[in-house]
């Protein structure tokens, strides 16, 4: 199985850098050059097989809506910055398809969107016109808060079809951990089922991206209120979630996260 050209007998790591001050996690944030460069450069020494960019934070309990032109703006800048700097997939974390053609245009080779192509009528068109491999979250109104696992599936089968539509078959499902918030089930326990039981998701035929890196989702187990004290909590999940199939893992922390995806590898060739 590959995705984006990259393959993924073995799991992959996306390395997450956000050049929007409104982010969630201030630790992944970068907007001075040498920095986002430095950065980037040794996420990639580290073992990053992507590089995944935001310009607008997406964290859904925050209130993040920045001008659209801001985003284009943010977004080329850093991509440009980096695109000569590392060798690996550029990804581009947005809801926009006009910030998507423009980050496709300064060399991102990756959309990756949170509403699953089902926010902006023009993304999917986007993709396929540049012919971009993309990431689609399960994205959608909830309806059966009993079943967690089955809500994702059907809304990333929805995501899907819509790709395919357009011609677009180059597709990773993200289960959208911290996004899809019911208040019963409480969404940590909601995250957590989906978590428990990824290996369902194996029945849409393509790559699983994962990204629990510091999220909401974790302080609330532990009792971390700061996104700077999750990483152990966020080490557990990677660990779960690659022992259940997952196939690339986003996050802020490569290096600690690339040995808990290691181990959780190794330990899965054993599974009955």
């Amino acid at each position: 199985m590959k995705f984006a050209g990259v393959d993924l007998n073995e799991p992959r790591i996306m390395g997450v850098i956000n050049v929007s001050p409104e982010s969630f996690y201030k630790g992944s944030v970068r907007n001075d050059e040498k920095k986002l460069v430095e950065t980037a450069v040794k996420m990639v020494e580290e073992g990053a097989s992507f590089i995944d960019i935001g310009a607008k934070s997406t964290a859904p309990y925050l209130e993040t809506q920045i001008p659209v032109e801001e985003e284009v703006r943010r977004a080329v800048w850093a991509i440009k910055t980096i695109r000569d700097a590392v060798e690996v997939p550029i990804s581009i974390d947005t809801t926009s398809a006009k910030v998507a053609e423009e980050a496709l245009k300064a060399g991102a080779d990756i959309i990756n969107d949170v509403t699953g192509l089902k926010g902006d009528p023009e993304m999917a068109k986007v993709a396929s016109d540049h012919g971009a491999p993309v990431v689609v979250c399960a994205h959608g109104e909830v309806r059966d808060f009993s079943d967690p696992v089955h809500t994702v599936i059907d809304f990333l089968e929805e995501s899907i079809v819509m790709a395919r539509e357009h011609g677009i078959e180059d597709i990773a499902v993200d289960p959208a951990i911290g996004f899809l918030r019911p208040e019963v089930p409480k969404w940590y326990e909601w995250d957590s089922k989906i978590l428990a039981n990824l290996n369902a998701l194996k029945i849409l035929g393509r790559p699983i991206l994962i990204g629990v890196s510091r999220k909401s989702f974790i302080g609330a187990i532990t009792g971390r209120k700061d996104p700077a004290e999750r990483l152990p909590g966020s080490l557990s999940a990677t660990a779960i979630a690659v022992f259940n199939g997952a196939h690339i893992i986003r996050t802020h922390d490569v290096k600690e996260t690339l040995d808990a995806v290691k181990v959780a590898a190794f330990m899965r060739r054993f599974r009955p």
